[in-house]
């Protein structure tokens, strides 16, 4: 038996597979998680097999010592051999015994479990409420969030890289891109669920392109899309609307809009009336998208949101991050008291609790997220800095 050659094959099947584990991107976790399994099954099995052959080699090793006749200095020296061969063999079969232990319990593990003990935002990519109030979804590069009873989860599903996502009563709508360990194709164009993740249905431009400006009527299903470049249904870039689930688009005029649109939000229940926001502030469109009128000026708007009692909500910025309600009947507009943000921060995303309009809750570019229960007079911070924070540890800003 070649004690050297083992000792060398030992070494390169059980320590260095253990260097896979050390990455350092994002990028790279989100690639541990789909190895994990494999790395810590894979060491178990070699372990296993190199500890079942030590032995054996101990039990033949042990045989051959009875065996040889120690009368003689021949045999004195080979009984020395086989014994410092059965030392070496007894200390590997240790070292294997160990491995095997080790990755015994890695395969019991769950990193992912791990991971989402703590959940983060690497991304914040949209935000909505489902339809009866109880529970807020982001899409947060990795997957999907839901904050619910004071308390955050990872849900069911996928770990996809939801783009333009847009809740509805029954599900959402979104684009984007699959997860590292999806099937699905890239880019995903237009999709949604029924079951909040669950399962994706396709419905339009299915790896052609990734809508990032991307709004959805939540009562009416109308998609408005901010078309990027030229694909098989859009002729041109610009602003396309869809009233069938993507079976015809027709494209907006966008009269009026005198500035590049920086967020887009359409009506619940008017699927002609849209909203976009820009760096010279909100405008207002309603057929479709043909003509605009500016409703917000000197503001530059950085989220827009609509709410089922016909107001649309306007995050902005004047020397501050404001929040701004218009009432769409009177055109009255008031001012919403938010926490005070970083003068480098902005607000990115609004939603308002369907069941509820007092409850609010929005997101800004360094992850934050705050809710208020009462049209703003409290908020109650549930994300800093991109760490959830769960009711338990809330912190409440007036």
């Amino acid at each position: 038996m070649n004690l050297r050659l083992f000792t060398l094959t030992f070494l390169i099947l059980t320590v260095l597979p253990l260097s896979a584990f050390a990455h350092g991107t994002e990028a790279e976790h989100q690639e541990e998680g789909l190895v994990y399994n494999k790395i810590a099954e894979g060491g178990l099995l070699i372990s296993v097999i190199l500890l079942l052959i030590s032995v054996a080699g101990i039990i033949v090793i042990s045989k051959q010592i009875k065996s040889v006749k120690v009368k003689s200095q021949k045999g004195q020296k080979k009984s020395r051999q086989l014994k410092r061969s059965s030392t070496i063999l007894k200390w590997i079969s240790a070292a294997t015994l160990l491995s095997s232990i080790i990755f015994g319990f890695m395969t019991t593990r769950n990193p992912d479990a791990e991971q989402e003990s703590t959940i983060g935002f690497q991304h914040i990519h949209g935000l909505g409420y489902t339809n009866d109030g109880k529970r807020i979804y982001i899409p947060a590069h990795d997957g999907l969030r839901v904050f619910s009873n004071g308390k955050w989860q990872i849900p069911e599903g996928e770990k996809h890289d939801y783009m333009g996502f847009s809740m509805v009563d029954d599900g959402f709508y979104s684009s984007g891109h699959p997860g590292p360990a999806s099937n699905l194709k890239n880019p995903f164009g237009i999709v949604k669920s029924k079951d909040l993740g669950k399962s994706l249905e396709i419905l339009d431009l299915y790896k052609e392109i990734d809508f990032h400006g991307m709004a959805v009527g939540y009562d009416s299903h109308a998609i408005y899309v901010l078309n990027p470049q030229p694909n098989s249904k859009m002729d041109d870039t610009g602003l396309y609307y869809t009233l069938d689930e993507t079976k015809t688009w027709s494209k907006s005029q966008m009269n009026g809009l005198t500035a590049q649109p920086a967020s887009i939000a359409v009506h619940p229940s008017d699927k002609k009336v849209i909203a976009i926001g820009t760096k010279e502030g909100t405008f207002l469109s309603t057929d479709f998208g043909n003509t605009f009128e500016s409703i917000l000026p000197g503001v530059p708007a950085s989220a827009i949101h609509f709410t089922k009692e016909n107001k649309l909500l306007v995050g902005g910025l004047e020397e501050e991050s404001v929040l701004y309600e218009i009432n769409l009947d009177t055109m009255e507009k008031n001012r919403i008291s938010i926490p005070k943000i970083s003068n480098e921060d902005a607000i990115t995303y609004i939603a308002v609790n369907p069941q509820n309009s007092s409850e609010i809750v929005f997101t800004s570019y360094e992850k934050q997220i705050y809710i208020t229960k009462d049209t703003g007079s409290s908020w109650t911070q549930i994300a800093k800095d991109g760490a959830a924070i769960d009711s338990k540890d809330k912190n409440e800003t007036n």
